[in-house]
């Protein structure tokens, strides 16, 4: 991107944000005032802010990257000052610097910018000279022995975990909360002794439902079942198809280099998010092919309390290459290469092609047989109007389906049928009296309570609308979504 392209918009900026903090802290410092000796040129910008000290913080925002420095002390990334000098620079309050061949940024920013330059640099011409590549293992032998080693440690933990599952229902699983959490994080740590971090994580995932509430033992009861399956699984590992013994292994931990082929496309953000656990915090970046229409999820991660450093604005479109992994149903990839950076696109970018509530649960459906293990499975979801109803927020299909209705496929047990009522007004999605039910899908409980959510209601209006989000056995996550009347424009819901 140049200055020279387009600016973000404010909102693509603020969905960098590591945190709601951050949010409101780069909201402050998105004004003149604090700013001095600001400037952009070459796909950088840089400015001076006042801090509470005597020296002002120095900043620079790579926006071709992104990338960030900043001299002050936070641990976030990026922090409250790079977010208000791109806030300031979106609205048009920092002047371009002449042009990419004649850049005059300061000293202090300029090394930084000249080292990133340089590391890029190093890395392309390694890249046309056949790069150092990866020779393998330098003993091949020595690999082989190491990776016997660790599989026989993963089917030792995996007997053992079967007999903690056995132990756990010959007790009955109403009395599973007593022993307390220790149990189950002792458990986990013999799962981390064997190798299996995927193992450890569904154990810890269990200790975690034990006494979490109304129904906690069904839902305890569905997880073991899922724990246990992949335990017979990693044991009968040998007589799997390729890709199911794939997605096993990625499943109990063993992590494999992407080998599919390189995929090259303008790619539009759809999303961007974080999760985090007591030792890492996880980014998911969403992607949407232009040309191949295809969908792709990058994972980015940071240790515990520090963000990721791999950030993209929602919205823009990236030329990049990825290479997707053989797991996770080719969806998940590794970002190769950016071609071409950031930019607002000149031509609105549509969403992805999608279809109504019956078509998604169909899609998780078909996904659920090549991975049991799935939580969700990206959809979207086309001419949806959000609806409440006694149990909570949904979505529910504008029109009813040709045949009302019917089954919603694979997964049909999460989505319900909208009942006509005689006093439901027509601008509420749902159906107006004498109509036929139409599909519906519950949002998930993070969801209800997220303020994406009146988001999504307000850019609705009881109109329909088109969503991206996740989809999976707790229901739909919005995370993205268009207006009818604005089709190139993607709000974020996260």
């Amino acid at each position: 991107m140049t200055e020279q392209g387009v600016r973000w918009t404010a909102e693509q900026v603020l969905a960098l944000a590591p945190d709601d903090a951050s949010r409101k802290a780069g909201g402050k410092l998105g004004s003149a005032g604090p700013w001095s000796g600001t400037g952009s040129g070459g796909g950088a910008v840089w400015g001076l802010c006042k801090g509470s000290g005597r020296t002002p913080y120095r900043t620079v925002v790579d926006v071709t990257g992104p990338a960030y420095t900043c001299s002050c002390p936070s641990r976030k990334f990026p922090c409250k000052h790079a977010l208000g000098l791109l806030l300031l620079w979106a609205d048009g309050g920092v002047d371009a610097v002449g042009g990419d061949e004649d850049v005059k940024a300061p000293d202090w920013a300029e090394e930084w910018l000249a080292g990133r330059r340089a590391r890029a640099e190093a890395a392309r011409a390694a890249a046309d000279a056949g790069g150092p590549g990866d020779p393998g293992p330098a003993d091949p032998e020595a690999a082989r022995r190491r990776a016997e080693r660790r599989a026989a440690r993963i089917t030792a933990g995996a007997q053992e975990l079967e007999q903690r599952l056995a132990d756990l229902l010959r007790g009955g699983l109403a009395s599973a909360d007593r022993p307390g959490y220790g149990l189950w994080e002792e458990t986990a740590a013999r799962m981390v002794d064997a190798q299996a971090p995927g193992l450890a994580g569904r154990v810890r995932e269990l200790g975690a439902l034990a006494g979490s509430g109304p129904g906690w033992p069904v839902r305890l009861l569905e997880e073991c079942a899922l724990t246990h399956l992949l335990d017979r699984a990693w044991l009968s590992a040998d007589r799997l198809p390729g890709p199911l013994a794939a997605t096993v292994r990625s499943r109990v931990g063993l992590t494999a280099p992407p080998e599919g082929p390189v995929v090259r496309d303008h790619w539009l953000v759809l999303a961007q998010y974080d999760s985090s656990d007591s030792r890492l915090t996880t980014r998911r970046i969403w992607l949407h092919g232009r040309s191949t229409g295809r969908t792709a999820l990058l994972l980015s991660f940071g240790p515990v309390g520090r963000s990721p450093q791999l950030a993209f604005p929602v919205g823009a479109v990236v030329e990049a290459e990825l290479r997707p992994y053989e797991a996770s149903g080719g969806l998940r990839a590794e970002l190769v290469e950016l071609v071409e950076q950031f930019a607002t696109p000149a031509v609105p970018a549509p969403p992805p092609v999608g279809g109504p509530v019956a078509a998604a649960l169909a899609a998780y459906g078909r996904a659920l047989r090549e991975d049991p293990w799935l939580d969700t499975w990206p959809v979207t979801l086309t001419d949806v109007v959000p609806a409440r109803a006694e149990d909570g927020w949904q979505l529910a299909d504008a029109r009813p389906p040709a045949d009302a209705p019917g089954s919603a496929g694979d997964a049909g047990h999460v989505a319900h049928a909208v009942a006509p009522h005689a006093d439901e007004r027509p601008d509420t999605g749902l159906p107006a009296a004498g109509e036929a039910p139409r599909e519906a899908i519950p949002l998930t409980r993070a969801a209800q309570n997220h303020p994406g959510l009146w988001r999504l209601v307000a850019l609705s209006g009881g109109a329909p609308v088109t969503v991206f989000g996740e989809v999976g056995h707790q229901g739909f996550r919005p995370l993205a979504a268009w207006a009818p009347d604005a089709p190139g424009e993607t709000v974020p819901l996260v």
